[in-house]
């Protein structure tokens, strides 16, 4: 069996040590080099040509994300960021995954050898992933516009848009890896008066606060972190809470969100099972379900079963995916009805809420 080769980039003597514990300890992947800056990491990927690099944010010679910006956009290869647990470092993240990594880990910021002991499950997981995501040349687009607002403010919608034929539609999102980007691709390209959007994106504790912040900030729609209890109305976007279980009721007419700490499902908290499950008991015909990349089959099940209760189904395909897990296993489940580019799928939802357009791919 090929071994995964991994090289560790941190300015932590501990953290590398560890990292480099943590992954020879497994029998599918070794640690062929551990560096201390980017320098030293550059000659690294020369010489010994790794799959997979873990790297670090803060780093002396070179920031880590300066190194991922050149990185990928000359040598274009699979990331796993390792990022300390704060808010900060949560912004941070975000614009690694802009930049092309494919993952994270939240590092703790105290208790580093104990901490990264527990989350060595996780991580060496995250890198056999890394190892099987598609990758590409990254050159940075231009910034989107951030939306200005005041506080409190309605959106108002664009010229030329029109008032959807029904307020009733609910847009369910499930992802996992790559999935910051495909719903970020997604969500700017929607109109202010789109219908309300639910959404579960594997996601700590720590990060999805930032997440949800950073869209709000780039998009037409308001974007935020799903609240126990409010109402789910059009025109906004609720991303469920990292380490927290979201999903949808009624009230009366209306569609309530519900938050609580129940257990992972599929070993994930938030898990998309959970959503999609709320989303085909409650939504039923009104639900319109969207499956984005991510590694293994959370939520297929639930996808099937949002189908049989009436709603109507996409999933990205394999060529936009950076994994192409997720999709796969609700396509094979019989839940989709339709496989889109990840490019396509904005403007395929507004079509199917306005009762518009034609069938492509259909399954």
């Amino acid at each position: 069996m090929q071994k995964i080769k991994v090289v560790v980039v941190d300015d932590s003597a501990l953290v590398r040590s560890l990292l480099t514990e943590i992954i020879n300890k497994q029998p599918d992947m070794v640690c062929i080099g551990a560096a201390n800056d980017p320098l030293q990491a550059r000659e690294m990927i020369r010489e010994l040509n790794p799959d997979v690099i873990t790297l670090d944010v803060e780093m002396p010679k070179m920031d880590g994300l300066e190194f991922l910006s050149r990185l990928m956009r000359l040598r274009p290869m699979p990331v796993v960021m390792v990022s300390t647990l704060t808010e900060q470092g949560a912004d941070t993240t975000l614009r690694a995954l802009e930049m092309g990594a494919v993952d994270f880990v939240a590092k703790p910021r105290i208790g580093v050898a104990s901490g990264l002991s527990a989350l060595g499950d996780e991580i060496v997981e995250k890198i056999r992933i890394a190892s099987k995501a598609r990758v590409s040349r990254h050159v940075a687009p231009p910034a989107p516009p951030t939306i200005p607002r005041e506080e409190g403010a309605s959106v108002s919608r664009p010229l030329g848009t029109t008032r959807l034929l029904s307020t009733e539609k609910v847009i369910c999102i499930g992802a996992s890896t790559g999935g910051t980007e495909a719903i970020k691709e997604i969500l700017t390209e929607l109109p202010a008066d789109s219908p309300a959007i639910v959404i579960t994106q594997h996601m700590p504790a720590g990060f999805t606060t930032s997440f949800a912040a950073r869209l709000d900030s780039l998009c037409k729609i308001r974007v935020s972190e799903a609240v126990d209890g409010q109402r789910i109305l059009p025109g906004h976007a609720y991303i469920a809470p990292g380490g927290r279980q979201f999903h949808i009721e009624r009230s009366g007419a209306n569609y309530v969100a519900a938050v609580d700490d129940s257990p992972p499902v599929n070993r994930h908290k938030p898990s998309v099972e959970v959503l999609f499950k709320s989303c085909a008991r409650v939504l039923g015909p009104n639900a319109i379900g969207v499956m984005l990349t991510g590694m293994g089959a959370d939520g297929a099940t639930a996808m099937k079963e949002m189908r049989d209760a009436g709603s109507y189904n996409y999933a990205q395909d394999e060529a936009s995916c950076v994994v192409f897990g997720m999709p796969k296993m609700a396509i094979q489940a019989g839940a989709v009805h339709e496989v889109l580019p990840l490019k396509s799928i904005a403007k395929a939802l507004m079509e199917r809420v306005n009762s518009a357009g034609g069938v492509r791919h259909r399954i």
